[in-house]
């Protein structure tokens, strides 16, 4: 997950990524992802509704207005998720470029699958988050406890994630692109019940989670690396209505 005009990101995970991988770069294609130039018409000639977001709260993500930059970040996950999806792999590997990853990354993932047997018992595996609800411990469906791993609470931070086949079906039969909410938000709803009622109402849980507990990945400190999310305009003017469910 990269920006064009960041290309000291793109080189910063481009570094660290295993030879035995593939990647993509959202850089290289097209598409609404920058906050800096995004606007409402140009989402809306792409399809696209946001969530009515802004609440009453004490919660300071969710009293303020949507901004450009989160809107992008989440467009540019949804077009990972729907590349993937074209290819039809069993895993797909998504990585923001201020991941920071262990040079162990791949042979660890891959025994770590291994060891978890097929099919996998989980749709989402985070590589690294922020947890915000209290985690549960993790188990296979024998009843086997899975060292190393826990099933995740509600938890923040997209930069370093699995996706099974069937994850990516749930995540694009959620239609994000119908109520598009920031992608922190988004995900940790797919697979539990997110805090917020209206949030809960539109996006209720329809996938299995597991969560490396230490993290696997790690996430560059924003004073290093700056955040291209935060650092765009709040969405000022009014937006059209977004769709329901289907």
């Amino acid at each position: 997950m990269n920006l064009r005009r960041r290309p000291d990101r793109r080189a910063h995970i481009a570094a660290q990524l295993p030879a035995g991988l593939s990647p993509v770069y959202t850089s290289d294609w097209d598409g609404p992802f920058d906050g800096r130039s995004l606007s409402l018409d140009q989402l809306d000639r792409g399809g696209y509704r946001l969530f009515p977001w802004e609440i009453e709260s004490d919660n300071p993500w969710w009293s303020r207005p949507l901004k450009y930059g989160e809107i992008g970040c989440s467009l540019a996950h949804l077009a990972c998720w729907r590349h993937a999806a074209e290819l039809g792999a069993d895993y797909t590997l998504v990585l923001e470029d201020d991941a920071v990853t262990p040079v162990s990354l791949l042979d660890t993932l891959l025994t770590r699958l291994k060891q978890l047997g097929a099919p996998a018992p989980f749709e989402l595996l985070y590589l690294g988050r922020f947890p915000l609800y209290p985690d549960q411990p993790a188990y296979l469906p024998d009843g086997r406890p899975i060292d190393g791993m826990v099933t995740p609470g509600y938890s923040h931070c997209t930069f370093a994630y699995l996706l099974t086949r069937a994850g990516l079906d749930a995540v694009l039969s959620a239609r994000l692109e119908s109520a598009v909410v920031p992608v922190d938000e988004f995900l940790p709803a797919l697979y539990h019940p997110h805090p917020r009622l209206d949030l809960q109402r539109r996006f209720p849980p329809c996938m299995r989670a597991l969560a490396f507990e230490p993290a696997l990945v790690t996430q560059r400190d924003k004073n290093d690396a700056g955040s291209d999310t935060e650092d765009s305009p709040f969405v000022t003017e009014p937006a059209g209505d977004y769709l329901p469910s289907a």
